[in-house]
């Protein structure tokens, strides 16, 4: 589990072409991996992977076919989002995400409002009945409040605190983004629909 605090931007630097998916290559920037041990989960772009190597600055992660399919920024080299796994003692500062994208939306607004942006984000639309007003989402990793909803459409106001420390400063309109919509939101569709199949 984690929080959707971006704890540092990373780098894929390289990709090794494996019989199924990729091992990449990732800088770890100001992420610190003194504490991180091989068999442990870091989310790169929101995406959970197992750390499979590590050298002073780097790890390695393999990808498997599927992860790549149902998700951006993984397959070529470029900044990443990066979060350790969260320890039960941590403070929870965004909110439950698992790591698990649910789908890839795509940026239709990225507009300035005095030092604010505002992102405007299509969903894919399955995901829709997941995402509220003023509820939380996670975007390429990044914990956010929703501002507005309409439809497949939402739309967030990233701070410049976001935006100077998360890759979100590099999109612009067209550019695809990893999603994963609330846990909560989630279980209480699952439970309220499990009448139905009865």
């Amino acid at each position: 589990m984690f929080s959707g605090i971006i704890a540092a931007i990373g780098r894929i630097t390289h990709l090794t072409a494996r019989e199924a998916g990729f091992r990449l290559q990732v800088e770890a920037g100001d992420l610190g991996l003194d504490d991180v041990a091989l068999g442990d989960s870091i989310a790169c772009n929101g995406v959970c992977l197992t750390v499979v190597g590590k050298e002073a600055s780097h790890f390695l992660v393999d990808v498997s076919p599927e992860t790549l399919s149902c998700t951006v920024g993984l397959d070529a080299p470029g900044e990443v989002n990066l979060e350790k796994a969260l320890r039960l003692m941590d403070r929870l500062g965004g909110h439950l995400v698992s790591g698990h994208v649910d789908g890839v939306g795509v940026v239709l607004r990225f507009d300035p409002v005095g030092d604010n942006r505002l992102l405007e984000i299509c969903a894919p639309e399955e995901l829709a009945r997941f995402i509220a007003r003023k509820g939380s989402i996670t975007v390429n990793g990044t914990s956010l409040t929703t501002n507005e909803v309409a439809g497949e459409i939402f739309t967030i106001n990233l701070i410049p605190h976001t935006l100077e420390n998360t890759t979100l400063r590099n999109l612009k309109v067209g550019s695809r983004v990893n999603l994963e919509v609330d846990l909560v939101a989630r279980y209480c569709e699952r439970l309220l629909s499990a009448g139905d199949n009865d």
